[in-house]
């Protein structure tokens, strides 16, 4: 069986999506990736997949640019004959769930990580493309042949409530889960004691919680506390909410954070600090930063926000929660930490047995394989019964 993986970059693709396809391929299936061009895409040879690049910009409103990236998408499928395509992040999902239909693509699934700009900014382009993207949204994603992914139980309200997909055409999968062989708690144990290292891992949005981190750590430096604050990712030039470089260069100059930039060794990076925040009030699925952080043992600090609140439940028990954009509040969680070790530990010990029970990889790709096995049962794409491991 061939199976065609499409995202709106080749870095979503890339970590997001190889395990499955790995899986896959394992199982006898050939997966292809497709997505724009990007620096993540010739790593996909490295893993043995083919990867086909289609051009495309995620903020274009332009009708003709628009038209030619449906043709070519069109044209790709027509040429590849998948049997079944699965669309990663909105405006791939919207345009390859169109596109299928043109093509004549047997089967189709369908994820959304997370509401996302469109349906949670105010900003004028996000209001003026909502009632366009749901109105697609209702043509094409209650197609017999499809299915729809989502995340958290929040999102599977919001779609079915507004009328955007049939109830029974959804399948809830609680994110995209997390190695939990790769990522794990350091050997021997990290030491509690002395400076505390504090992590943000995240695409540089301002949604993210990012300018709020920064505003956290020149608190915590005000009221005496010796915490490292670290921040991992780069500006997302296709967002329009993405944090400009110059403002975290200043943030760097200013002494408040060390940007560490993309980071390929996110294991090896976890196992170095002690805490991982997200204080993020984007419309999240379950954010992955926050399951690798749990799976490594670290302390969690979240918003009780959707998806957010999917791995921290509970305040105090299997992490903290944070005000949204409140940067008093973050530093507070922080300082909280930096006072109290014993917690420190107590929290990433619980955050860890609950990945181990609820988010281990392994049974998350079986959960979707299940998902394409509805569509697709003369393939019988992994057994339902089959063991995760």
């Amino acid at each position: 069986m061939k199976l065609i993986f499409f995202a709106n970059t080749d870095w979503y693709l890339y970590n997001f999506c190889v395990s499955t396809a790995l899986r896959l391929r394992k199982d006898g299936h050939e997966v292809v990736m497709l997505s724009p061009p990007g620096p993540f895409g010739e790593r996909f040879a490295g893993h043995g997949f083919r990867w086909i690049q289609l051009p495309m910009d995620r903020a274009s409103l332009n009708p003709l640019r628009e038209a030619a990236t449906l043709s070519r998408l069109i044209s790709i499928l027509r040429e590849e004959q998948p049997d079944l395509l699965h669309n990663y992040t909105m405006k791939c999902v919207v345009y390859g769930a169109l596109t299928a239909r043109l093509a004549r693509v047997p089967a189709v699934v369908n994820a959304v990580a997370g509401m996302g700009y469109v349906f949670t900014s105010d900003a004028l382009k996000a209001r003026m493309l909502r009632p366009l993207v749901k109105l697609l949204m209702r043509m094409t994603l209650s197609d017999h042949r499809s299915l729809l992914i989502l995340q958290n139980p929040d999102d599977v309200m919001s779609f079915s409530d507004g009328g955007l997909i049939l109830p029974e055409r959804i399948r809830l999968i609680r994110g995209t889960g997390v190695d939990t062989m790769m990522f794990h708690p350091p050997v021997p144990p990290l030491h509690p004691d002395g400076r505390l290292r504090v992590l943000l891992a995240a695409r540089l949005l301002r949604e993210k919680g990012i300018p709020e981190f920064a505003e956290a750590a020149a608190l915590l430096r005000q009221w005496g506390h010796d915490v490292e604050c670290l921040l991992a990712g780069t500006p997302d030039p296709g967002n329009p909410h993405s944090v400009p470089e110059e403002q975290v260069r200043e943030w760097v100059d200013a002494g408040l954070i060390r940007w560490l930039g993309h980071v390929d060794d996110m294991p090896g990076l976890l196992n170095t600090v002690h805490v991982m925040v997200l204080p993020s009030y984007y419309r999240e699925g379950v954010p992955k930063s926050l399951l690798e952080g749990a799976a490594c043992g670290l302390a969690l600090i979240t918003t009780d926000r959707p998806g957010c609140r999917e791995v921290v439940s509970k305040d105090g028990v299997d992490g903290l929660h944070v005000e949204a954009q409140n940067a008093m509040s973050l530093a507070k969680c922080i300082a909280r930490l930096d006072n109290d070790r014993n917690l420190l530990t107590e929290l990433g010990q619980r955050a860890r047995q609950k990945v181990l029970r609820e988010f281990d990889e392994r049974a998350v790709i079986q959960k979707t394989i299940d998902v394409y096995g509805e569509l697709t049962t003369p393939y019988a794409i992994g057994s339902a019964s089959r063991s995760a491991s």
